[in-house]
């Protein structure tokens, strides 16, 4: 909720004290009052910008522009595409205590493939670049060379990546410029196998990765320089058996292979294998020769996803094909097909299962540039031979390098209809997030009903995983309440999923209707008419139904929490009449928050002074903490000291804190995709990533704990609308299993 721009006065001293449960008609009131300024006009006032992009980090970015990608050469004559850059997992994924307590547990089927959560960093690489090598570095670093810059140029870059930090920093150069290389490690050694810039090449480089800043796993950016000493300096050490690019690479063991390709002319069938990057020999020929394939290893085996046909009826098109190579036995065999054509695409493997992610149907043939990237993940099962869809990569990209690295997969760059990007994803298999062929793999609230307040639109959502709307309110067949439906700041579940209460803020009333059905059961308020005298209500914001029957609320303007008989009676008070200081367990200072507890009491936010505070519903302090930020939303108790916020600002926040006021985790970005406007409620679903409100850019999106990736949005960014997949500025949202329970408020009626 927001603030107005200026608070109510405040009382006396003289002032009557507050009814603490007395079952009284009301507390002590004024009668009705006039209605105040809208919201939008109390958000524009009262917004603070806090962007902390200082000068040295755009000194940093603008250094690592020029030094990281500095383009050589003219666009490959070779054609475009890079092969996947797969490597071993790095130890074990990174997620936040948070991020584990909600993820605990299982329920996935025997033998089925869990979806992937996927999503995109808050942060971007310096200048957008496609078609390069990407290896696992030492910790959580990722090592990028050469590629395709927006130019049209190759790079000769070798920079690293730190997916722990977004820390992007050159550490050395390519013998030559060159993109659509293979990558592999053997020995210790990173090598790039082939590629091109102006003409296809059979140069085989190799370096000594890059070590971590201070040596350890995990430490940071990293640092310049090859295991502490000088830069990278890539030296060629062979050349392949002809000139080749748009070949793929993959490590087994200790052996690198080369998949597909061309040679400039003609495809090359040749799968080569070669333990020091000088000998090569051939393990088998594939049965249909492609470059731009996806390319994975698993069970000792090489699977080729797809890819673009060099000759023959289908020469310059995407192919479907599924081939297998088995270099123990010198064997390729075709062992499927994929739902469609499909090119530029990267293979993964994650969790012992095969997947699949973005590509195009539409290779660059004859004219050079492909089609339209695609988001669809797939789940390839070797045994079945079936591929499932297993979720939704939130950018669409082809032609990216990819690499495992602590228990994720991370995509770099990559390209969009012939446009390189800036962007990183990651992948992880996850299986709260669905089972990969299940309607809706890949959702954050897979398998459950998500509930969305459309404040700015006047309506309620109720949407199922995959995005599809399943209910709207009010419609035609279920019309708003007498009192009118305006302004639903937050909107809840209660019995089981079979009603939803919803309060509407500058209507100054509260409404539970049935579910689906729309019919109102219960209302609280005086349409659009505030006041504090029995029955009135003023800005009233977070209504929920506890277990007894009663409703709380955080009667905004009139500085109190209220709990309501179901007979409209006030049943208890927490705070005076317009008093709206912090000065507890009399006064409350501005609420906007009022959240049930396990133990009967509510965690109440108060926006003067940036207070959150333990009550029992009798009106005594448990405890009480100030935070550091600008505008404290609806805290929200993770575990026995372990509570999440939203700051209501911009950029947003969202924030972990103890009793202590120590803050234990901060989601901040101040720029990109991330960057937050105005989040004004996160709560942790049982998935394990948080869910928000990110009201003034009118969205509603999903953010990993662990990497702050956005793995979820609905809603395009600052695009307000009432269509499929717009919203205005919805504030407010809650979920529904299929048992009726509601796991993030389960202490309500």
């Amino acid at each position: 909720m927001t603030r107005p721009p200026f608070p109510p006065a405040r009382r006396g001293a003289g002032a009557p004290p507050p009814a603490w449960r007395a079952g009284v008609a009301g507390g002590v009131g004024t009668g009705p009052r006039r209605p105040g300024p809208s919201r939008g006009a109390r958000s524009r006032h009262r917004r603070r910008v806090r962007r902390a992009r200082t000068l040295a980090l755009v000194g940093l970015l603008a250094v690592i522009a020029v030094i990281a990608y500095t383009g050589s050469g003219s666009g490959s004559g070779s054609g475009s595409g890079s092969g996947s850059r797969t490597g071993a997992i790095s130890g074990g994924a990174r997620r936040s205590p948070a991020q584990r307590a909600g993820a605990a547990g299982g329920g996935q089927p025997a033998g089925a493939i869990p979806a992937i959560e996927a999503g995109v960093l808050p942060w971007s690489l310096p200048v957008a670049v496609s078609r390069a090598v990407v290896l696992p570095g030492p910790g959580s670093t990722l090592t990028v060379a050469g590629g395709l810059v927006a130019s049209g140029a190759s790079a000769s870059a070798v920079a690293s990546v730190d997916t722990a930090t977004g820390t992007v920093t050159a550490v050395g150069a390519l013998a030559a410029p060159t993109h659509d290389a293979a990558g592999g490690q053997i020995a210790g050694q990173d090598f790039v196998f082939g590629g091109g810039s102006s003409t296809s090449v059979a140069t085989v480089e190799a370096f000594t990765p890059p070590a971590a800043a201070g040596g350890g796993a995990g430490s940071g950016s990293a640092a310049p320089g090859t295991a502490g000493s000088g830069p990278v300096s890539a030296t060629v050490v062979g050349q392949l058996p002809q000139p080749r690019s748009d070949a793929a690479g993959v490590t087994i063991g200790s052996t690198a292979y080369v998949v597909g390709g061309y040679s400039g002319t003609a495809p090359d069938p040749a799968v080569l294998a070669t333990t020091d990057g000088r000998t090569f020999t051939t393990v088998a020929d594939l049965p249909v020769p492609v470059r731009y394939a996806a390319v994975a290893a698993l069970g000792g085996e090489i699977y080729v996803f797809g890819g673009e046909a060099v000759t023959g009826p289908s020469a310059g098109q995407a192919v479907d094909d599924i081939q297998r190579v088995d270099p123990a036995h010198h064997q390729a065999t075709v062992v499927g097909h994929l739902p469609g054509p499909l090119a530029g695409a990267l293979a993964t493997v994650l969790d012992g299962h095969l997947y699949l992610a973005g590509g195009t149907s539409q290779a660059g043939g004859a004219s050079g540039t492909p089609g339209p990237a695609t988001t669809a993940i797939w789940a390839y099962d070797p045994t079945s031979g079936q591929v499932r869809k297993a979720g939704t990569l939130p950018v669409a990209t082809s032609y990216a390098g990819a690499a495992v690295v602590g228990g994720r997969t991370w995509i770099v760059g990559g390209e969009n209809a012939g446009t390189p990007l800036a962007s990183v994803e990651m992948l992880i298999p996850n299986a709260k997030f669905g089972t990969a062929g299940a309607v809706g793999a890949g959702s954050p609230f897979f398998g459950g009903t998500l509930l969305v307040a459309d404040r700015g639109n006047n309506r309620l959502l109720a949407m199922r995983p995959g995005d599809h709307i399943t209910w709207t309110y009010p419609s035609a067949s279920a019309p708003p309440p007498p009192t009118g439906f305006y302004f639903p700041d937050d909107a809840f579940f209660v019995d089981q999923g079979t009603a939803i209460i919803s309060n509407q803020e500058q209507n100054h009333t509260i409404v539970i209707i049935g579910y689906p059905s729309g019919k109102v059961l219960w209302s609280y308020g005086h349409q659009s008419v505030p006041g504090s005298a029995p029955g009135y209500l003023h800005q009233p914001d977070d209504a929920y139904l506890l277990k007894n029957g009663e409703v709380t609320v955080a009667d905004a303007m009139n500085c109190r929490i209220l709990f309501i008989n179901h007979n409209k009676t006030v049943a208890g008070q927490i705070g005076t009449n317009g008093v709206c200081a912090h000065n507890p367990p009399t006064e409350v200072g501005y609420p906007n928050g009022d959240t049930p507890l396990a133990n009967g009491d509510v965690l109440v936010s108060e926006i003067d002074g940036s207070w959150v505070t333990e009550y029992t519903p009798q009106g005594k302090m448990v405890w009480t903490v100030h935070l550091p930020i600008a505008y404290p939303s609806d805290p929200q108790q993770l575990g026995p000291d372990r509570y999440l916020i939203a700051d209501y600002s911009s950029p947003g926040e969202i924030l972990e804190f103890n009793r202590a006021g120590q803050i234990l985790y901060r989601y901040a970005p101040t720029s990109g995709t991330g960057e937050l406007n105005h989040p004004s409620l996160a709560e942790l679903l049982p998935s394990g990533v948080f869910m928000v409100n990110d009201d003034d850019n009118d969205r509603m999106v999903a953010i990993d704990p662990a990497t702050r990736a956005l793995v979820w949005q609905y809603g395009q960014t600052g695009v307000k609308g009432t269509g499929p997949g717009l919203l205005n500025t919805p504030d407010g949202f809650d979920l529904l299993l299929p048992n009726g329970t509601t796991p993030t408020h389960p202490f309500t009626g």
